[in-house]
């Protein structure tokens, strides 16, 4: 079922958090934040919402973090229930795609609830001193990859975002799976 998240509740400070990741390092949110700002990802491996923009989210988190912008994916699913999210798959995942970012695991959920994620793929975008400015979408795409020359909205507002602290005023909401809470 489609999940669509709030807008950006803007200069939300997001609280620390402790996760593993699949390159075997434990990472906080001082530990991937960037210079010019930071970008949290709530992705997972099952998502077809996730699944067809991967390689545009792989493309935008290169570049972003060519300006400065630390960049992290969180997996936050039921893995008992979903077992294609388990952390061994996640390990799989980051590896056979070359993820440039850590892919972190939220088992116990925490994080997730922390930052009111809501669908997957959700993007909360941070100014350098903790500001949420962004919690839109990649760009137009659905369950299906849109068109190539559609405008990258993400990387738009997280470019304004490394210039200026601030972040668009007018966003769309990303659309995606429901996290799959636990019980």
């Amino acid at each position: 079922m489609a999940v669509t998240p709030p807008v950006c509740n803007f200069n939300w400070q997001a609280s620390d958090f402790r996760l593993p990741a699949t390159d075997g390092t434990v990472y906080g949110l001082a530990d991937v934040a960037g210079p010019n700002g930071t970008l949290i990802m709530f992705i997972c491996n099952h998502c077809p919402y996730v699944l067809s923009v991967l390689d545009r989210i792989k493309r935008d988190a290169k570049e972003l973090q060519s300006i400065g912008i630390g960049v992290a994916a969180i997996c936050a699913n039921d893995a008992e229930n979903y077992p294609d999210d388990s952390f061994d798959n996640m390990v799989k995942m980051a590896a056979r795609e070359g993820f440039t970012f850590p892919y972190l695991h939220d088992e116990d959920q925490s994080v997730a609830k922390a930052f009111d994620a809501a669908c997957t793929p959700d993007f909360f975008g941070f100014n350098a001193d903790g500001g949420l400015q962004y919690r839109g979408r990649l760009d137009a795409s659905t369950k299906v990859a849109g068109p190539t020359d559609l405008r990258r909205e993400l990387f738009a507002a997280m470019t304004m975002v490394a210039k200026t602290g601030e972040g668009p005023e007018t966003q769309v909401a990303s659309m995606g799976c429901s996290i799959k809470w636990k019980a």
